[in-house]
């Protein structure tokens, strides 16, 4: 599947979902109302529309998940970096840290998982 960004209030709706599915679709038009402030026509559109970009699927009223939260993390992750930092890791650490200090644990965390990636 090419990778659909999604925008700010469809993040905030997906979250909601992932927090609570599999969900009746009555529930989670109250649950949009207290989270997100939502009516229910809104929360029904953003349904359908998140059911046709294939991220959730909604049937017999129950709202499921399609696509996990962590893969659109990673994928929201790769297009930041992509776009903002023309894709260099580095660029984005240093920016993101912003001279800030980690901890000698966070440190040692960050190596590991470098180590875990590195090619070849």
């Amino acid at each position: 599947m090419e990778y659909i960004k999604l925008c700010d209030s469809d993040y905030r709706f997906m979250c909601v979902v992932w927090e609570h599915a599999p969900v009746n679709s009555g529930e989670l038009v109250k649950l949009c109302q207290e989270q997100l402030g939502w009516k229910k026509s809104t929360t029904y559109t953003v349904v359908r529309k998140m059911c046709e970009k294939g991220y959730i699927a909604n049937e017999d009223a129950t709202v499921s998940v399609l696509i996990p939260k962590e893969q659109v993390q990673a994928e929201e992750s790769r297009y930041f970096v992509d776009r903002t930092f023309d894709g260099s890791l580095p660029g984005f650490i240093t920016a993101f840290l912003g001279g800030k200090k980690i901890s000698k644990k966070e440190a040692k965390l960050l190596k590991k998982m470098i180590d875990e990636h590195k090619e070849g």
